[in-house]
């Protein structure tokens, strides 16, 4: 995940970028206003399934490309999406 994928979850879940401060200390790349608790956990839900959905898509790659058990990647890339849903 890159800095800027980090930024854009970051702003979705809540969190504003304070750009004037990223000119004197450039890895300060986000600050809030109140509701910190309810930002972090949407952030971290945000993080969470971005981190799944790359995961399954490995799965799915290898299907494509042919390599390993269809069955078995198929049937993995499935559980790791599924985990979001508990």
């Amino acid at each position: 995940m890159t800095k800027e994928d980090i930024i854009k979850l970051a702003h979705k879940a809540g969190f504003l970028i304070d750009t004037h401060a990223q000119k004197y200390q450039p890895n300060c790349i986000l600050s809030t206003y109140g509701l910190i608790d309810e930002n972090l956990e949407r952030f971290a839900a945000l993080v969470v399934a971005a981190e799944r959905e790359a995961c399954a898509k490995v799965c799915e790659s290898r299907i494509t490309l042919g390599t390993g058990s269809v069955a078995i990647l198929n049937g993995a890339a499935d559980a790791i999406k599924a985990r979001g849903n508990t």
